[in-house]
């Protein structure tokens, strides 16, 4: 992954473009500091298909008998 400033990829966007395309991702820097990424279609499509943490644990085939058993055991003690 490369950086790019800003200045730069307004010169360079065609490029910045056909690169991403290819799968050259780039950061744009506004003052040092990054502030967007270029990325091909395809790996835009493939970063929004990952499923939310929620999705995942409603998809889990585990159920209730094979969850290991909560420990109820107070906690130790601590001075604040």
């Amino acid at each position: 992954m490369r950086e790019v400033q800003l200045r730069d990829a307004k010169i360079r966007l065609s490029a910045l473009v056909e690169g991403a395309a290819h799968g050259e991702t780039a950061v744009i820097t506004r003052h040092g500091k990054p502030r967007a990424v270029i990325v091909g279609v395809d790996e835009w499509n493939r970063l929004r298909r990952v499923p939310s943490f929620g999705q995942l644990l409603l998809s889990s085939p585990l159920e209730g008998g094979n969850l290991p058993s909560r420990d109820t055991t107070p906690s130790r003690g601590i001075e604040l």
